[in-house]
C-alpha cells in the first residue's frame, strides 16, 4: 500500500488532518460522547482530511427500507460509501456490520465504512446467494504516523480524489492476489516445484529428489497448515487455477496467430 502516489496537496492535507484530530480523537472515547455527535466528528473528518464537500457529497438522508443510514458519500448522484456510524466509546463487532451490510446490499452499493471516529474499518459487500462481506483492510485514526507512507496510503484510499481513479477498488483486486494463500498455492505449482528441484539438484551434487517428494515437504512442513486449509485456500486454488488457463489460452492464440501469419 505504500507504493500508492499521493499528490502533494493531498499529503498536506492527510498531514494537517492527523495534526488536527488525533488529539480529539484519543480523547472521544474518554468522554463516551453521544452517537450523533460522533458522526458529527466523522463528518468533519471526511470533509477536513479525506477531503469530500460537507454540504453536496456527504448526506444523512440516504434512505434505504424505510431507515435511514449515519451518513452516505454521494458524489454525481451515485453513492460510492455507506457509512455505519457508532458512539466513539463503543467496540465495532459484527452486528453493525451486518446492519450496513444490508443497506449496500439493498441498494447495489458495494463500499462500507464501519467506524466509531477512531478505527475505521472498510468492507466491500459481495453480491452472492448469501450476501456477504470482506474486510478490506482498518485503520486507528489514533494511532497513525504523519511519517509513514503506508499510514498515508490508507487515508488517501477513502480520499475524494481516490474515487474517480478508483483506487480502492484495485487495491482490493491487488490484495486478491498478494496474499498468504495464493502465495502458497504458487509455490506449490508444477513449475515452481520443478525449479526447486533442479536448484536442488544444481546446488547439491548427488541430491536425487521428485517433485512429489518436494511437494510433499512443503506441504506438511514448510508451510503454514492454516495456509492451505479453509475456505480462503479454495479461493487461492480457483485463482491460480483461473489465472493459469487464461495464460494457457492467451499462448495458444497466440502460437496459432503465428501459424497463420507464417
Amino acid at each position: 500500500m505504500n507504493t500508492v502516489k499521493i499528490p502533494k496537496k493531498v499529503q498536506d492535507r492527510l498531514v494537517a488532518g492527523l495534526k488536527k484530530y488525533q488529539p480529539i480523537v484519543r480523547k472521544l472515547a474518554e468522554r463516551d460522547i453521544s452517537e450523533a455527535d460522533t458522526v458529527t466528528v466523522c463528518k468533519d473528518m471526511l470533509c477536513d482530511v479525506f477531503g469530500y464537500d460537507k454540504y453536496t457529497e456527504l448526506t444523512s438522508e440516504q434512505q434505504i427500507r424505510g431507515t435511514f443510514c449515519d451518513l452516505a458519500v454521494k458524489i454525481g448522484g451515485k453513492v460510492h460509501y455507506l457509512a455505519e456510524i457508532k458512539s466513539a466509546g463503543t467496540s465495532l463487532n459484527n452486528n453493525h456490520l451486518r446492519q450496513a451490510v444490508n443497506y449496500g446490499a439493498h441498494e447495489g452499493i458495494e463500499w462500507v465504512l464501519l467506524t466509531n471516529a477512531i478505527v475505521w474499518k472498510i468492507y466491500r459487500i459481495k453480491f452472492a446467494q448469501p450476501i456477504d462481506w470482506e474486510e478490506v483492510y482498518c485503520f486507528d485514526m489514533a494511532t497513525l504516523s504523519s511519517r509513514s507512507g503506508e499510514d498515508l496510503a490508507k487515508l488517501f484510499m477513502l480520499c475524494r480524489e481516490s474515487v474517480t481513479t478508483d483506487a480502492l477498488h484495485q487495491f482490493h483486486q491487488q490484495a486478491q492476489i498478494l496474499n498468504r494463500h495464493v502465495i502458497a498455492e504458487v509455490i506449490l505449482s508444477d513449475a515452481v516445484v520443478g525449479a526447486l528441484r533442479k536448484e536442488m539438484r544444481r546446488l547439491f551434487a548427488g541430491v536425487k529428489t521428485s517433485d512429489d517428494e518436494l511437494r510433499a515437504l512443503l506441504t506438511t512442513e514448510v508451510i503454514k497448515r492454516d495456509t492451505l486449509d479453509g475456505d480462503a485456500a479454495k479461493g487461492a486454488k480457483a485463482t491460480v487455477k483461473k489465472a493459469s488457463n487464461a495464460l494457457a489460452k492467451k499462448t495458444l492464440k497466440a502460437s496459432a496467430t503465428a501459424v497463420e501469419a507464417a
